[in-house]
């Protein structure tokens, strides 16, 4: 096994094995980091690689949205979910329009959402001094 293989196992294996909230920060920290790239973009070249990011964004926010279980905490996962929807329509507004604007406002939600979550990470963990 070259180290590369090692490498990879070791994430897949890592992934497998994480509690589901480490999950869903993993799935946030993703969204917003393609944001960002797709934001240091140049919106209106059709060249450029933002509706690329912007789209590998929308489809973790999916994702997101689509595991949600509404029979576990409704209200709480009925908010996410219009929040998710939100998000969703700015980045298709954003790639439909060519305007880093409406990512700006998506990407602000989706962090919000992920000091929530590191906050839940934490408390899940009361030994863990920080959620890296």
């Amino acid at each position: 096994m070259n180290s590369y293989e090692a490498a990879r196992a070791y994430t897949v294996n890592s992934i497998e094995s994480a509690p589901p909230v480490k999950i869903t920060r993993l799935l946030y920290e993703g969204a917003i980091r393609f944001l960002d790239r797709a934001l240091l973009c140049e919106p209106g070249d059709p060249r450029s690689q933002f509706t690329h990011w912007a789209l590998r964004a929308d489809a973790i926010v999916v994702e997101l949205r689509c595991a949600l279980d509404h029979e576990v905490g409704t209200a709480t996962s009925k908010d996410l979910e219009r929040l998710y929807l939100y998000c969703e329509e700015r980045i298709h507004t954003a790639t439909s329009q060519r305007d880093g604007a409406a990512l700006h406002e998506a990407r602000k939600v989706l962090s919000t959402l992920l000091d929530g979550w590191k906050q839940v990470e934490l408390q899940a963990n009361p030994g863990a001094t920080r959620v890296s």
